[in-house]
Order: C-alpha cells, then sequence, then structure tokens
C-alpha cells in the first residue's frame, strides 16, 4: 500500500478483533511517528505502550469518547517530553504530526486505529498524569485505541467547495 492509499483508506476505527498486535508492528507504528517533523528537530514525543487490559479500562474513563480503549488490544499514550525544547509554543504540532503518521502506518499494517484528544483538556491531562504517575514537565497529549479492525468503512470525504486558488473568493 502506498501513502496515498492509506490516506484514504484511513478513518477512525472504534471495534477491534481480539487479537493481539505482534511487538515489531507496535515497534513499526512507533518508528513512524519518531519520523515526523517536528521544530528545530526538538523531538518532544514520549509514548506508552498499554496492552494490559486493566489499564486500558481506565483508559476507557479518561473522557466522554475514550471508550474505544475497554476494546482494543493495544493503547498508545503520546506525550511530550517539553524538558530543553527550543521552541516551546510548536510541541503540539510536533505531536500532532507525530500522531498522524503513527496513524498512518497503523492502515499500513493492517490495524485500524482512532486518535483521542486529551490536551488541552485540563481534567484529561490530569487523569493520565495521574494513571501513568507522570514527572512534571511530560503532558499527555492524546490517546490512540489500536488493533485489527473489526469494522470496514470507507468515506470519501473530498468537498471541492472547501478549496480556493490564489486568494479566498473564487
Amino acid at each position: 500500500m502506498n501513502t496515498y492509499e492509506a490516506l484514504q483508506k484511513r478513518r477512525s476505527i472504534r471495534r477491534y478483533e481480539a487479537r493481539l498486535v505482534e511487538k515489531e508492528t507496535i515497534e513499526r507504528l512507533l518508528r513512524a511517528a519518531m519520523q515526523a517533523p517536528s521544530a528545530a528537530n526538538q523531538r518532544p514525543w514520549e509514548f506508552i505502550v498499554v496492552e494490559n487490559k486493566d489499564t486500558l479500562a481506565k483508559l476507557a474513563k479518561a473522557h466522554p469518547y475514550a471508550s474505544p480503549m475497554q476494546e482494543a488490544p493495544l493503547g498508545i499514550i503520546v506525550l511530550a517530553n517539553e524538558a530543553g525544547l527550543k521552541f516551546p509554543q510548536y510541541w503540539q504540532q510536533d505531536l500532532a504530526a507525530a500522531t498522524q503518521n503513527l496513524l498512518l502506518a497503523a492502515v499500513e499494517n493492517g490495524l485500524g486505529a482512532v486518535w483521542m484528544g486529551v490536551a488541552p483538556e485540563e481534567d484529561r491531562m490530569k487523569y493520565i498524569t495521574e494513571l501513568f504517575q507522570l514527572p512534571p514537565g511530560v503532558t499527555p497529549f492524546a490517546m490512540l485505541a489500536l488493533g485489527y479492525s473489526a469494522e470496514n468503512q470507507f468515506v470519501d470525504r473530498f468537498e471541492a467547495n472547501r478549496i480556493r486558488y490564489e486568494s479566498y473568493k473564487n
């Protein structure tokens, strides 16, 4: 599958087969995430890989839209380590790029995934911080539920009316 196909196929998948995700696949996902661009190459990302069903159940309570974690065989928490950042105002963009890379790698590896926002919601950030006992300066950004998809859906989201050329007025 090429990148364009992965982009077209990627959707938020919230139901998963019971089978586990292989360690090699998890590493490929994380390698893809870490290839993302970042401001001044600061690479503020860190990740927590969660496969424990009890912990996944706790993550499902992180916020009202986190229920896919309950059934997922794999969760990944995307964190920002803010220590020594040259451009701290850009860590959210850096982590968004890393998260998108991870989602595309999931598709290319036959997985489904859903991105669940954590930052900037203070209650969600506090919940994740306390659950994983994060040290000061390490900020939760997002969490992803992943697994082999039990859904099969494609929706063409292209909307020509959202495109402008040369100026906003067409």
